[in-house]
């Protein structure tokens, strides 16, 4: 009897030896797609349209709102006039001293350049306040120039 269970063994083992079939990993996967979609072909879906509150347009704030830009009021920013420029070569530069005048191209009746950051916002003209220089805006760029850096 034992040699009967022996026998019986070794052909079960012959014959899943012999059921065994080498198949290409896409042949596997496309029999496991196919697998899938007869099991979920047999399934039913309920579905329903998703149900939103509604926003209140009302409460939405512009850009420039105050309480947007509330925590940015206090950095600070580098901001500097210039008064004109010029081109120099090494020579005169190193002959500077105290009392030479270094002429600049832009002329004393042109508004002066204010910028922020490296970015020109607005013009002015020179004034004089209690002993101390000042600028009187006369010009400001429209707000889509001074933004133009920003986009890129």
């Amino acid at each position: 009897m034992a040699e009967n269970e022996e026998k019986n063994l070794e052909e079960a083992a012959n014959t899943s030896e012999e059921q065994h079939v080498d198949i290409s990993e896409e042949e596997a996967e496309a029999q496991m797609l196919s697998a899938l979609e007869a099991e979920q072909s047999n399934q039913s879906v309920n579905a329903s349209i998703a149900d939103f509150p509604q926003f209140d347009e009302s409460k939405k704030k512009g850009f420039f709102e105050d309480d947007k830009l509330e925590f940015l009021k206090d950095l600070q920013l580098n901001v500097y006039i210039e008064l004109g420029r010029t081109k120099m070569q090494i020579k005169d530069i190193l002959e500077l001293e105290r009392g030479y005048v270094i002429e600049l191209e832009k002329l004393a009746s042109e508004p002066v350049d204010v910028f922020v950051n490296n970015k020109k916002i607005a013009e002015g003209e020179v004034v004089v306040i209690d002993k101390h220089f000042g600028i009187r805006i006369t010009n400001l760029l429209e707000a889509s120039e001074r933004l133009q850096g920003l986009k890129s």
